[in-house]
């Protein structure tokens, strides 16, 4: 298992119509560190946004999709996605207010 630091798990958070809808319930969506698991992940929201209480985390893997360009074959990048359900005493997060 890699030695993740909780400022490198979280990466960016997903802007959809689905993620800003589930914002209501106090979901936010975050692409995450492909490595990390849902306790780290747990522990960065609360370390980097203050007054957060995370209730459940919910991970998802991206697996690659093969793409071509004329002859040339690839792939895309791997990811991973979470869902962080926060407690209804919680702080809203900040980063998501003016969205």
């Amino acid at each position: 298992m890699a030695d993740i630091k909780y400022y490198d798990v979280i990466l960016k958070p997903v802007i959809s119509e689905k993620s800003m809808n589930m914002m209501a319930d106090k979901k936010y969506t975050f692409l995450v560190h492909t490595d990390a698991t849902k306790s780290q992940i747990k522990e960065a929201v609360e370390k980097m946004f203050e007054g957060t209480k995370v209730e459940s985390v919910n991970t998802m893997n991206r697996h690659p999709k093969t793409r071509t360009r004329g002859r040339i074959t690839g792939k895309t990048a791997q990811s991973k996605k979470a869902i962080v359900q926060l407690t209804a005493d919680s702080k809203d997060i900040e980063i998501f207010a003016g969205l």
